[in-house]
């Protein structure tokens, strides 16, 4: 198995840790559909969604598999004990091809759903038909960046009905892969983001932003190197002009690969170098402060 394919698992088990409890206070069905997935991702999938097995009295929860037969999800459901109210929906064939059949099938429409598609690209518009037609309905998907050159995956998932996108891009010595996150949340924004710094340090794996134009690689912390966040901040400060701590914040959250809280320590090492001036000058860099670039 690939570091990268470690990563990418870890970081699907951390988030399923805060989606699945959610979605099942939410409503009686919850769903989680995986395409393209390794057999790795699907079995640790699995042993997450168990975990929550207390949650399911008078609740349903489903995990799609689409793609080849993962044969070993059987035997470890006898082996986890699980619930019938846990169950597993094989769906076998082409992953890209079969993302809005499966769904359909799997009833996703008007309940929680996070689909997890890996390796196919970004989905066709009817597979992101259907992931919005789930509600709430949430977009994991990592492909290679060859395969969208020249496509903004941004203002495409945004057109489509996804109100948050984000992404990051995976840096091994000799290849990368685009990660990118969709949903209509704020919370399950800020949940991936979280989840994304505290995946374990892997051998030679790396973040990089996708907006970052210097390209500055990141080493996978809970405490991310501040530089290219100081850079994005002053770059949408000298291009939108002054705007507030919570402004600042928000962008940070929805425009970069960092969390909102790390916006004030970025902030507060700008203020120390003089680069910005903040609005009251002294006390609590609270959310309504104003900074401001000098020019």
């Amino acid at each position: 198995m690939s570091p990268l394919a470690d990563v990418k698992r870890e970081l699907l088990v951390r988030y399923l840790d805060h989606w699945a409890p959610v979605a099942l206070h939410r409503g009686r069905r919850a769903t989680v559909a995986l395409a393209g997935a390794d057999p790795a991702a699907a079995e640790a999938t699995l042993r997450t969604l168990a975990e929550f097995a207390d949650l399911l009295r008078r609740r349903t929860l489903t995990l799609a598999v689409i793609g080849p037969p993962v044969a070993t999800l059987d035997p470890l459901q006898r082996e986890l004990g699980t619930p019938p109210e846990l169950s597993v929906l094989p769906v076998a064939g082409e992953p890209a091809a079969l993302v809005a059949p499966a769904l359909s099938a799997a009833g996703t429409a008007g309940a929680p759903l996070l689909a997890y598609l890996d390796g196919i690209g970004l989905p066709a518009p009817p597979a992101v038909a259907a992931v919005l037609a789930a509600k709430p309905g949430e977009l994991l998907a990592a492909a290679d960046p060859a395969t969208l050159a020249g496509v903004d995956w941004r203002a495409a998932l945004h057109d489509a009905g996804f109100p948050l996108v984000t992404g990051v891009h995976l840096v091994a010595d000799e290849r990368t892969e685009l990660l990118v996150f969709a949903t209509g949340a704020g919370r399950g924004l800020e949940a991936f983001k979280d989840a994304l710094w505290a995946v374990d340090e892997y051998a030679g794996i790396r973040y990089r932003d996708p907006r970052d134009p210097a390209g500055h690689l990141l080493d996978i912390s809970l405490h991310p190197h501040p530089g290219p966040l100081r850079r994005e901040l002053l770059a949408r400060l000298a291009a939108a002009g002054p705007a507030t701590v919570t402004d600042l914040r928000v962008y940070t959250l929805t425009e970069t690969v960092y969390r909102a809280a790390d916006a004030t320590g970025a902030l507060n090492a700008l203020l120390a170098t003089g680069a910005v001036t903040r609005d009251p000058p002294h006390g609590r860099l609270g959310g309504d402060v104003i900074i401001r670039p000098v020019t």
